[in-house]
């Protein structure tokens, strides 16, 4: 077999060399910087490809020219072009792999597959492309291949290996383009040793120097070459210009709203920018060199600043509120984020301390709390005197403190939701509270008295104020409800109320009585002289009753002169029931004459009670003509009497018109009566007289369906 390549030029091949060594090294470090880029990405994929591409081609390119240039005469270019474009396709594919965060293995041994690749398709197409027959050394050209491949797996994996990239060291981008451009000039000798000449299919002749084709062939090829570079440093420049740019506007914002301070390892201060001499009143030249202990107010305590520094010396960022002090003595706030900058064993080397003025925040808040601790102890103050309630625009209860709970009977569960009407006793009328909401409703405080009714049907008062809650458009969106509980106090004043006509009352008995009295002195001597000579024993019956009603009428005038001048009853023991009895007997004729029917009913004969028995007989007359008088078209009146434990309760009911709920309070004072022609005397004087025996009497009544009168006496135990 013929030798083609007869003599060898090293110019060419150390240009070779030369460019692709710079043409690895671009295409690595235009690749290393897509990883760093947030932009350009694809053009910087692309780059790196296309210069090494072009850095495989042209040292098997420029070698074959060092070799024999001669034959470069009948070089097909349409097979040169498409050599290059295969050795920057499989350039590509080769750097696919690395494309991600993570590198493992076989991403480098793909890599370095498609490299090998790129080297063995480039010297095979060049070889055809000068129109020569060939063959290979099958063993010798699968050694070189595995050697190629396993110096580029090499050269790749010092590049891209973790174990050695996390110590960042500066020479191995050089290193590896040195061992690619190594590998790429190995390739192309062991395969040419690997190659032997069939035939050559023309003879060529002439020189390099006579051929204008080689010529052009190498000023193209060192332009493409030069022109990648050119590009790929342009790109790079760029790069960083633009991130240069993006520095200088971060740091200008910075500087424009924050407070910067740079420290190194010691927290020694070695830069600040303008806003920290603003807010410090220190001057650049006063504060540099100094640490930040300057600027200590005595706020914070040791251990605060020593949490501090144990985080940011361990390389974790702090967060947090600082309190310092400026030189002239003022205090100032600031929120505060200190990072620190580590060197390659992870240390800090210097901590930057980036700070926003937060004084008139934190005075706003020590202002809000201090509020916010008034109107506490405000609604403390208010819950523990008074009942509060807050109810929305419609009225609906939406909060209450316990003392609306105790006083109402009521679970706060019970009420939120609820109006005020849950608590309306009947006391009040509808234009009472027509007129409350019209005040509140036009944004006016309401002051009044109100009763209410508890939960379990008892009466209380309540002195009230409500304030309404007014919105930007005078409008109320709330209520306050102020109450205090006045009970007491109204039964006070109601107790004074009826002393006050029992005194006027008493005032009248002690004007009139003599002038009663003297009448009754008369009729009762008359009376008793007709008794003498009367024979008939019902006219002397009839006579004894008027003796008696005569006696009773001047007990009812004594009683008048107790309310002037009370004095004691004297109570002796009784059997109760025969006086009743009595009563009810005395008044049979007069409900006959009346349409009404009385009924007794006693399960025993003998109750014995203490009591005063006229005065007692009084009391039951007072409240059985009641009863039939309550009945003008007639019914049953019943009069009950029933033992409960230590009491005696005697029940006169009747069936006629009733009471209504608002006139049930008044009954027993003095001049109020349900009758047309009554003054209340009558009753007054009865509940009177019940109160003396240590008795009660409840009044039960119910429009159109009757009244009852529970007369309530502690009963004589044996």
């Amino acid at each position: 077999m013929d030798t083609l390549f007869e003599s060898f030029h090293p110019f060419f091949f150390i240009i070779a060399i030369g460019l692709t060594i710079m043409a690895s090294y671009t295409a690595l470090d235009m690749f290393i910087l897509i990883k760093s880029s947030g932009q350009n990405k694809r053009l910087l994929f692309l780059g790196a490809a296309f210069s090494m591409g072009i850095g495989i081609w042209v040292t098997n390119f420029m070698g074959v020219i060092a070799t024999d240039a001669i034959l470069f005469a009948n070089y097909h270019v349409s097979l040169t072009i498409l050599s290059i474009l295969i050795g920057i396709s499989f350039s590509g594919m080769a750097f696919m792999p690395f494309y991600g965060r993570i590198v493992r293995f076989y991403h480098l041994m793909i890599g370095s597959f498609f490299l090998a690749l790129a080297v063995i398709a480039i010297h095979i197409i060049g070889i055809y492309a000068m129109n020569v027959s060939i063959q290979y050394n099958v063993v010798l050209f699968i050694f070189s291949s595995v050697l190629i491949f396993a110096s580029f797996l090499f050269a790749l994996w010092i590049l891209f290996s973790s174990a050695i990239t996390k110590e960042n060291l500066p020479w191995l981008k050089p290193a590896s383009a040195l061992i690619i451009s190594g590998t790429i000039a190995e390739g192309h000798i062991l395969l040419k040793k690997a190659m032997v000449i069939v035939t050559a299919n023309h003879e060529v002749t002439g020189t390099v120097t006579e051929s204008p084709f080689f010529l052009y062939l190498v000023l193209i090829v060192s332009v493409l070459i030069m022109g990648g570079l050119i590009a790929s440093s342009t790109l790079i420049s760029k790069q960083l210009a633009t991130s240069d740019t993006s520095l200088k506007d971060i740091k200008a914002a910075l500087d424009a709203s924050a407070i910067v301070a740079i420290t190194d390892r010691n927290g020694v201060i070695l830069d600040i920018n303008d806003k920290f001499e603003e807010i410090s009143k220190y001057k650049k030249e006063e504060i540099i060199g100094k640490t930040h202990r300057m600027l200590n107010s005595g706020y914070h305590s040791k251990e605060f600043f020593e949490n501090l520094w144990s985080m940011i010396s361990s390389g974790k960022i702090w967060r947090g509120e600082i309190r310092n002090k400026a030189k002239d003595g003022s205090f100032y706030w600031v929120d505060t984020t200190i990072v620190p900058f580590l060197n390659k064993k992870g240390k800090p080397v210097q901590y930057i301390a980036i700070r926003s003025d937060i004084t008139q925040r934190k005075k706003a808040e020590e202002g809000l709390i201090e509020s916010i601790k008034e109107v506490k102890d405000i609604t403390f103050a208010l819950n523990q005197s008074s009942i509060v309630a807050i109810t929305d625009e419609k009225g609906k209860i939406t909060s209450v403190n316990e003392k609306f709970c105790d006083i109402s009977g009521y679970h706060e569960e019970e009420l939120l939701g609820e109006d005020h009407r849950i608590l309306n006793s009947g006391y009040h009328s509808k234009e009472f509270f027509k007129e409350l909401w019209r005040t509140i409703g036009q944004g006016d405080v309401w002051y009044g008295e109100i009763c209410n009714r508890a939960k379990d049907g008892s009466n209380y008062w309540v002195d009230t104020t409500i304030v309404p809650f007014l919105n930007s458009n005078g409008k109320p969106y709330q209520y306050l409800s102020i109450r205090t509980d006045i009970t007491e106090r109204k039964r006070t004043e109601e107790v004074l109320h009826r002393q006050d006509k029992l005194a006027a009352v008493g005032q009248l008995a002690a004007g009139v009585a003599h002038e009663i009295r003297n009448p009754l002195t008369s009729m009762r001597g008359y009376a008793e002289f007709l008794q003498l000579d009367e024979k008939d024993p019902e006219r002397q019956e009839f006579l004894n009753i008027i003796l008696d009603e005569i006696e009773r009428v001047n007990t009812i005038v004594e009683d008048f002169m107790v309310l002037a001048k009370p004095k004691a009853v004297e109570l002796e023991e009784k059997n109760v029931v025969p006086v009743i009895k009595n009563v009810v007997s005395l008044l049979e004729f007069e409900a006959r004459k009346k349409n009404v029917r009385l009924h007794f009913d006693c399960s025993q004969e003998i109750i014995q009670i203490e009591c005063d028995e006229n005065r007692l007989k009084q009391v039951f007359l007072n409240f059985i003509k009641n009863g039939i008088e309550a009945m003008p078209n007639g019914g049953d009146l019943f009069v009950k009497t029933t033992v409960l434990e230590k009491n005696v309760q005697i029940s006169i009911q009747d069936s006629g018109v009733g009471i209504p709920k608002d006139k049930l309070n008044k009954l027993g004072e003095p001049f109020f009566t349900t009758k047309k022609r009554g003054n209340g005397l009558g009753l007054m004087m009865s509940f009177k007289i019940i109160e003396s025996h240590n008795g009660k009497v409840f009044v039960e009544s119910e429009l159109n369906k009757g009244t009852t009168f529970n007369i309530l006496l502690p009963a004589k135990t044996a």
